[in-house]
């Protein structure tokens, strides 16, 4: 059972700065042999869940929502078994709880529908 747990959210100013971090846990040593992707979402209330950033294994090719381009960036540690993603320039419309995942043999579009979810950290962008 693989296990992610998401820390780093907090109460920030806008145009703040926030980096969230997401310890994978309880995979097999052979996880790192499939195809996998891994991520983040979001949720604000009232909102549908949307996917904020996504990372895969073949190559380490990044995706962004339009969103975000330009303010975030995910990136990973694969010795900490952790995924971050750096989010800067942060505006209010960027509330939300965020979530990772990760599932083996998705890509990034696929990946909505992952079988490992954390519990999610919140980030509230505030004055």
């Amino acid at each position: 059972q693989v296990q992610l747990v998401e820390s780093g959210g907090g109460l920030v100013q806008p145009g703040g700065s926030l980096r969230l971090s997401c310890v994978v846990s309880g995979f097999s040593l052979d996880y790192f042999l499939h195809y996998y992707a891994i991520g983040w979402f979001r949720q604000a209330p009232g909102k549908e869940r949307e996917g904020v950033s996504c990372l895969t294994s073949d190559d380490g090719n990044t995706k962004y929502a339009d969103s975000v381009k330009g303010r975030f960036t995910i990136s990973r540690d694969i010795a900490k078994n952790t995924v971050y993603l750096q989010m800067d320039n942060l505006k209010p419309e960027d509330t939300a709880t965020y979530f990772c995942a990760t599932d083996t043999a998705v890509d990034c579009e696929g990946l909505s529908g992952a079988g490992s979810w954390g519990q999610g950290t919140q980030v509230t962008v505030s004055s």
